[in-house]
């Protein structure tokens, strides 16, 4: 059911629906005209086209160069000053000072400790030579008295022989043929060839010099003396024959079985 209307409400005014409408055709026609102004004043400007003539023709100035650029004057900088170097407290140099004299005193101490060792070792060295050449003196005698010792025994042994033989013991001595006998003419050559392989020269000889030495035997031919009667003037040879009648020590019998106890007999290098 309708409800009844109101007798006494007010009555909606008329052309209300009207003039709205017309208000908001109004309006867009505003903002469209707002719109269109704003694009015609931000329209760019068409430009103008223009030709220039000249009445003479002129070429044109070069174009002018640019200025050099003036350089920069830079002002040396200073050089920084340096810092200025601490100084040691009195303590720190007195401990300075203490350690230069204990290094300098350790120095000394090592120098004078190895000039000691050197010496010590001169000194030892000095008496190991006086020591060497001691004992070789001492050795070159006892040779000296070994070799004397043994001729007196050899000269007493030929003695004793001499006298057990009936012959006389002086080399010089002259008497009957019981006493001395000579060689026969074939002896020096069996004595020769006897000594002739223990002759060794030790140096090259020029000529054929003969040295001539006297032997003195024992009766079972053992050599118990020799010596150099005449030289052949060559050193060299005559030690040769020399040392070769040490090597040879027994001399062989004659032909009748006996030895004369002294003779002399030449020898050459080319016998």
């Amino acid at each position: 059911m309708a409800l009844p209307r109101d007798a006494f409400a007010p009555r909606p005014l008329p052309g209300m629906r009207s003039g709205l409408l017309l208000a908001l055709i109004v309006h867009a026609l505003l903002i469209v005209a707002l719109a269109w102004s704003v694009n015609w004043r931000t329209r760019e400007p068409e430009g103008i086209v223009a030709e220039l003539w000249s009445a003479l023709p002129q070429a044109a100035a070069p174009r002018a160069a640019p200025p050099e650029p003036t350089p920069a004057v830079v002002a040396p900088r200073p050089a920084p000053t340096p810092p200025a170097p601490p100084q040691p407290s009195p303590a720190a140099r007195a401990e300075a000072q203490i350690a230069v004299e204990r290094a300098e005193a350790a120095r000394k101490a090592e120098a004078a400790r190895r000039d000691e060792a050197r010496r010590v070792e001169a000194e030892r060295e000095r008496q190991r030579l006086a020591d060497e050449q001691a004992e070789k003196k001492k050795l070159a005698e006892k040779a000296r008295q070994d070799e004397a010792r043994q001729a007196t025994i050899r000269e007493s042994n030929l003695k004793r022989m001499m006298r057990e033989a009936g012959t006389s013991d002086d080399p010089a001595a002259a008497g009957t043929g019981a006493r001395t006998s000579g060689p026969s003419a074939g002896y020096a050559g069996r004595v020769k060839a006897r000594v002739k392989p223990n002759i060794v020269l030790t140096a090259p000889l020029d000529g054929n010099p003969p040295a001539t030495v006297e032997v003195r035997v024992a009766p079972d031919g053992t050599i118990v003396g020799r010596k150099l009667t005449k030289s052949s003037g060559s050193t060299v040879w005559d030690d040769t024959v020399l040392r070769a009648i040490d090597k040879t020590e027994v001399l062989p019998k004659d032909v009748d079985g006996t030895i004369p106890p002294t003779f002399e007999i030449t020898f050459r290098p080319r016998d």
